[in-house]
């Protein structure tokens, strides 16, 4: 573990795809509690303070670094200038606070945000132009990430066109890994259906920066046989955190320690709050990862 760092995400506190889960959650309890579970880090969420050297005050007594934030792209629906433009701005703000990736989804055409889109019916597909307007862009962040000596972490995601392992692969296989790594969701592609291990081995040279996410394998069921939508399987609990799903995270654990795994490894599970304590599944996946050691 010497040159894994562990963090942790926000979205357990606060959801910033529905903020009414965790809406009594304040940024100070939410750092307070991942630092008093040990972690190391925390990604972005949307109650962090914008300025830098104010996240930074409240980052640095806690011992906290940035490990990343998420920035969503819509190269496919906007005018490149546009997203060239946002990201930027991202770039030089997560820069500014020590990151050394920049995680990136697709979002355009994405059924993630829409609460009455099935997610199993309705995943977004790419035709041939859309695709090849999507690599190039992308291609274009990550030379932009890399004027400032950092990486372009793509995030295959549920409801989105990157989600199955058939478009990871064609995702590794289009774009130039000096331009383009990828973000290891372990959660996203159990949802998927698809296998982490799987994934783990053959693109862990291109792997630069992983979540870990576990899935109750029942209700994720019941989203798909019932075509609910892929908030509605996160208020439901389809997402929880490592230890308590039906992932087998020690093969994955031994394989990223046996390859030495350079970089963060994040802890994400979008919850309620209210039915699933944050800081108390905080400590559990924690404890668990720690006993995966």
């Amino acid at each position: 573990m010497e040159n894994i760092k562990l963090g942790c995400a926000p979205i357990a506190w606060t959801n910033d795809d529905m903020p009414e889960l965790g809406a009594e959650n304040s940024f100070e309890q939410c750092i307070s509690e991942m630092a008093l579970s040990g972690y190391e880090g925390t990604e972005i969420g949307n109650k962090y303070p914008s300025d830098p050297e104010e996240l930074k005050s409240y980052l640095e007594p806690r011992n906290l670094d940035v490990a990343s934030a998420w920035f969503s792209a819509y190269i496919t629906t906007e005018h490149f200038d546009k997203v060239k433009s946002d990201f930027i701005e991202h770039r030089d703000f997560l820069h500014s606070m020590g990151a050394r990736v920049i995680v990136v989804s697709e979002q355009g055409y994405s059924i993630q945000g829409q609460m009455d889109t099935p997610l199993f019916d309705s995943k977004p597909i790419l035709n041939a132009e859309e695709w090849k307007r999507f690599i190039e862009g992308l291609e274009k962040l990550g030379e932009l990430a890399n004027e400032k000596n950092m990486k372009v972490v793509y995030h295959h995601h549920m409801g989105t066109t990157v989600q199955t392992t058939e478009e990871i692969e064609k995702l590794m296989d289009d774009t130039d890994p000096k331009k383009v790594s990828l973000l290891y969701d372990t959660g996203h592609l159990m949802c998927s259906g698809e296998d982490p291990l799987y994934i783990l081995e053959k693109y862990f040279n291109r792997i630069k920066h992983v979540h870990f996410k576990d899935v109750r394998k029942s209700i994720r069921d019941d989203v798909m046989s019932g075509k609910e939508s892929f908030l509605s399987g996160v208020k439901k609990g389809m997402f929880t955190v490592p230890g308590d799903g039906c992932i087998d995270f020690k093969p994955i654990m031994k394989f990223l320690t046996d390859h030495d795994y350079n970089g963060w490894i994040v802890v994400e599970a979008e919850q309620d709050p209210s039915v699933y304590n944050a800081f108390e599944y905080a400590l559990k996946a924690k404890d668990y990862i720690e006993s995966l050691i």
